[in-house]
């Protein structure tokens, strides 16, 4: 098998990795191809929920055929005994003769233990193909492993002169139904939508995935130091049919904290700062949860507070055609630059035109 050949191969399992992006937290999205003679006898991804694996649901597609086979992962098999016996050990027992990776798994219940039990059962291991897709696709759950936060996506919708609403605050819509629907295929690839109090009073958002048909849907995440949401909000209302999280403050008010619990909404306390919540706590916490992947929809503050402390790890941003001017609300809050080199700087990843409005895709440059 030439280099070429392992390269395609594992680009089909990054392929499909990626249909896991949002379904399978805490786990990471891992994809499987298993060859046989130069034909694809299995293949497999980590399915809803983070199981069954990737390695096993390709197993038992290649059944026998899996003998002498290469298989193609797109992150270190597992080695520990969770709520799945090991993947180093399923691949061991069905007699595969290669196996190639992409990622070493940072997990300290894996990391490097994993091709050690493919090894020393004389199986050839290659690591590091196609590397920086793998760490790319799984970058919340690397993210989460190595930093104990989860990657933060933040969405912005302005207009040419970066408005998202008037000064009234009418803001339906700013961009049109292209745009929109895309939105809520990137709510299904993250594991949470998070908001601000101040959106989700003023806006009084459902922010579920809607016309994709039957999907897992997001957690639905607000950060409201005070508890000032009420909890006869749409999110209240369908707290128990989808899952509500609130991280509060401690000064929260004792009241407001029961009529929360009694939506069935999950309330996290976290640590403030200046009176309001301290956005590295409130992460930290998410991560502590099991999030891998958010993505951030406003408002201006909360934006401006996630920026600023260096949380932002993806930026999508949708333009529309249209001009406020300067009464309009700012798609970020003040932030408090001085000087241009204390601005925060992304990196153009992709731009495309969606109906009517231009979306583009940056990345934050720093790496860590």
């Amino acid at each position: 098998m030439s280099a070429e050949d392992d390269r395609r191969h594992m680009r089909h399992a990054l392929a499909l990795a990626q249909r896991g992006l949002g379904n399978v937290w805490p786990n990471p999205a891992v994809g499987c191809v298993i060859l046989k003679d130069r034909r694809i006898v299995g293949r497999g991804w980590t399915q809803p929920g983070g199981r069954p694996h990737a390695e096993v649901v390709a197993l038992a597609q290649a059944g026998l055929a899996a003998r002498g086979a290469t298989a193609y992962v797109t992150l270190e098999p597992c080695a520990h005994h969770g709520k799945t016996p090991p993947c180093a050990e399923a691949l061991v027992a069905a007699g595969v003769a290669r196996v190639v990776s992409a990622l070493m798994d940072p997990d300290p219940r894996v990391a490097g233990r994993g091709h050690e039990i493919l090894r020393a059962a004389g199986i050839e291991v290659v690591e590091g193909v196609e590397a920086a897709g793998a760490r790319e696709l799984n970058a919340g759950f690397l993210r989460r492993v190595t930093r104990g936060l989860p990657m933060v996506t933040l969405k912005l919708a302005a207009t040419l002169d970066g408005r998202i609403a008037t000064a009234s605050g009418e803001s339906r819509w700013i961009t049109g139904p292209a745009a929109r629907r895309m939105v809520h295929a990137l709510r299904l690839s993250h594991d949470a939508v998070l908001v601000g109090s101040g959106t989700a009073r003023a806006d009084d958002p459902d922010l579920t995935v809607r016309d994709l048909g039957a999907v897992r849907q997001p957690v639905r995440v607000v950060f409201d130091s005070r508890l000032s949401l009420s909890p006869d909000s749409r999110l209240g209302r369908s707290a128990r049919d989808v899952p509500v999280w609130i991280c509060h403050g401690p000064s929260a008010n004792e009241t407001a904290r029961r009529a929360w619990q009694a939506t069935g909404a999950r309330l996290i306390p976290c640590a403030e700062t200046e009176g309001h919540l301290d956005p590295v706590a409130a992460l930290s916490a998410l991560a502590g949860e099991g999030l891998t992947r958010v993505f951030c929809e406003g408002g201006g503050q909360l934006a401006a507070a996630l920026l600023a402390a260096d949380l932002v790890t993806d930026l999508v941003a949708f333009t529309a055609g249209k001009v406020i001017g300067g009464e309009g609300v700012p798609a970020v809050g003040t932030m408090a630059v001085g000087h241009l080199a204390e601005a925060k700087s992304f990196d153009l990843v992709e731009t495309a035109t969606v109906g009517g409005d231009v979306v583009t895709r940056w990345q934050s440059r720093r790496k860590d």
